[in-house]
Formats: C-alpha cells, sequence, structure tokens
C-alpha cells in the first residue's frame, strides 16, 4: 500500500491526454510534472534554460519522464513563445512567477514577469483551440491583503481579493505582483471566454524535489540553522504534494470553478518553533521572538471548497518533518 497521494497519483487517468506545465522547475511545478506523469499525462514543461541542470536534471530523473516530458525554453516577458508549448495541450497550468524578499526593482523582478508572463501565457491559451482549462498559481497573498483585520475570529475565504494599494503603501511587492497577476487574468479570461481556476495557497512547505533553496522552505531552515529570534508572524502553511494534487483535481474535475483556498493551518511562528522542539528536541531553536511586539493573532480560513476537491491536509506536523528531513538530506542543514 503507497501513501494516499501515491495511490492518488497512479492511476492512468491521464493516458493520451497532453498538458503543458510553466515555470516546471520550480517548487510547486516539480512534484506538480511528478504527479502528472505518474497519472499518465504526457507534459509539456517550459522552464526559462533547459540546458542548466539544476533546473531540469531533477525533472528528467522522474518516472515516466524519458517517455512523456518535453522541455521547452520559455520567457515569461517574450510574447507568443508559449504557442509552441501550449499547442496540442488540454489542459494548462501557469506556475511560473518570481517569489523572493530581497527585491531592489519590484516592477522588473516581480510585478513585471508576474503581470505579463501571465498574460502572455493566457494569450497562447487563447489562440490554442485544445486547451480546455488553464489552473492558475495564485497565492493566499492574493485574498488577504485588503485593509480588513486579521483576528482569531475572522474567516477569510475564496470572496476575499487584496487590495493593490494596500499592498503598495505597505510595500509587499510580492504580495502585489501575485494579487495584480491574479486581476488581470480574471479580467482577461472573461473577455476571452477561457474556462480557468485559481489554485491559492499559504506557505508552501513539504520535500524538496529541485536541488536549490526555495523561498518557503527557507523560512524552516532559517529557524533550524539557529536563528537568534523568530519572525512575529502567523501565516497559513499547506504541504507542497497537496498544493500540487489540488492543481491537478481543478483540471480533472469538470465542476471546479473560481478560486480554491490551501491552508491546513494558521500558525504563529512561535508554534512552529514549539513543534520544531517536539520533533526535535536535540536542535537548538531560539525561544526569543524578533520584536517586542505583542504575537501577530491567526485568523481562520474557510477551506470547505478545497476540500469538497478532494484534499485531505497532510498535517503540519507531518509537513514540517517532511521538510526538515528533506533539508537535512540536501545539506541544507545538519544536525
Amino acid at each position: 500500500m503507497g501513501t494516499a497521494e501515491e495511490e492518488m497519483n497512479s492511476s492512468n487517468i491521464g493516458l493520451g491526454k497532453v498538458v503543458c506545465v510553466t515555470g516546471a522547475s520550480g517548487y510547486i511545478a516539480s512534484w506538480l510534472v511528478k504527479f502528472l506523469l505518474q497519472r499518465g499525462y504526457t507534459v509539456k514543461a517550459s522552464v526559462r534554460d533547459p540546458n542548466d541542470p539544476k533546473k531540469t536534471d531533477h525533472l528528467r530523473a522522474l518516472h515516466g519522464a524519458s517517455e512523456r516530458l518535453h522541455l521547452f525554453k520559455a520567457n515569461l516577458l517574450e510574447e507568443g513563445c508559449f504557442d509552441a508549448v501550449v499547442q496540442g495541450c488540454e489542459g494548462v497550468f501557469h506556475t511560473a512567477s518570481p517569489f523572493y524578499h530581497a527585491v531592489k526593482d519590484p516592477q522588473a523582478e516581480l510585478i513585471e514577469p508576474a503581470v505579463k508572463g501571465t498574460l502572455n501565457v493566457l494569450g497562447s491559451c487563447a489562440r490554442t483551440p485544445s486547451v480546455k482549462r488553464v489552473v492558475l498559481t495564485s497565492s493566499t497573498t492574493a485574498v488577504l491583503y485588503n485593509g480588513k483585520p486579521r483576528t482569531p475570529e475572522v474567516v477569510v475565504d475564496e470572496t476575499w481579493f487584496s487590495d493593490p494599494e494596500v499592498c503598495k503603501n505597505a510595500e509587499l511587492w510580492y504580495v502585489l505582483s501575485k494579487t495584480l497577476a491574479e486581476a488581470a487574468a480574471w479580467k482577461y479570461v472573461k473577455e476571452k471566454g477561457i474556462d480557468m481556476v485559481t489554485i491559492n495557497p499559504a506557505m508552501v512547505i513539504g520535500p524538496l524535489l529541485q536541488p536549490t533553496l526555495n523561498t518557503s522552505a527557507e523560512a524552516v531552515q532559517k529557524l533550524v540553522n539557529g536563528a537568534n529570534a523568530y519572525p512575529n508572524a502567523a501565516f497559513g502553511w499547506v504541504n507542497v504534494k497537496d498544493v500540487a494534487n489540488a492543481h491537478i483535481l481543478a483540471f480533472e474535475t469538470p465542476s471546479a470553478s473560481g478560486r480554491y483556498l490551501l491552508v491546513e493551518r494558521v500558525i504563529h511562528h512561535s508554534a512552529i518553533v514549539e513543534m520544531l522542539r517536539e520533533l526535535y528536541p536535540e536542535v537548538q531553536l531560539s525561544g526569543r521572538c524578533a520584536d517586542e511586539k505583542p504575537l501577530v493573532p491567526t485568523y481562520q480560513v474557510n477551506t470547505e471548497r478545497t476540500k469538497k476537491l478532494g484534499i485531505d491536509f497532510i498535517s503540519m506536523e507531518e509537513s514540517l518533518k517532511e521538510t526538515v528531513e528533506s533539508l537535512k538530506e540536501k545539506k541544507f542543514i545538519s544536525f
């Protein structure tokens, strides 16, 4: 007996079907490609540089890749360059979007690639009659930042949309990039009559397939690697395998529509430190918060639609353990 997600992904539902994944070397996308191949799909995957082994070796090594994975070079900002990638595809999973914090020029580094890249991919879909549905990787950051307070009794749901002005005023450039990209996508698909579903995950953790350290897994790595304080922040968290599976279910379920929030739990960093203490008592973890202010409150997220789609969330404890074990295996942490 395999695990639930392995069983879900070993069916041959995708046999004979061709789908496209953009930004295929990324954290979520790598798992998405893995699960699509397991389900029998042929995957046309775009990466910025197919000749970079760091971006592609882990994809080429996946089961089924030698027969059914085709890598394409594509640049988010080059109009029409996704035409060849989406040609003949029934489903398009658009995951490509930059995510990092040390930004010098937010417009060029985050906003343009996110917004223009999304419209570029959707433009190719609009020109391609074979495309039946687009699944867009958005984020809960495109949901949460609307100026409303987030306190323990507040329940966030998919009707919330982040307000670009709130993001700009707080200089939350990544949040702004995801907010503008999703808003532009909904406007475009409405005009063009494209069937689109969005997946809006919180902070994504779990095992890494790619050899590089991604931004969300780095948040856990910093806590374990002896950060002298933890951030005064409360985030939603979710396992990367649940996120990848949600993309596939959103494509395969005819009635799927709108937005799906992927959050197993909203917890403060102090609670993550406590969880890590229980899982790894031998690790020296800081018990100090980065500032003296009251702890940022948690809030609730309504994930009923996501559960109805078929996602049974992997627990935060399990996700943390998987993340730490994967970071150890890849030598990003040692203890």
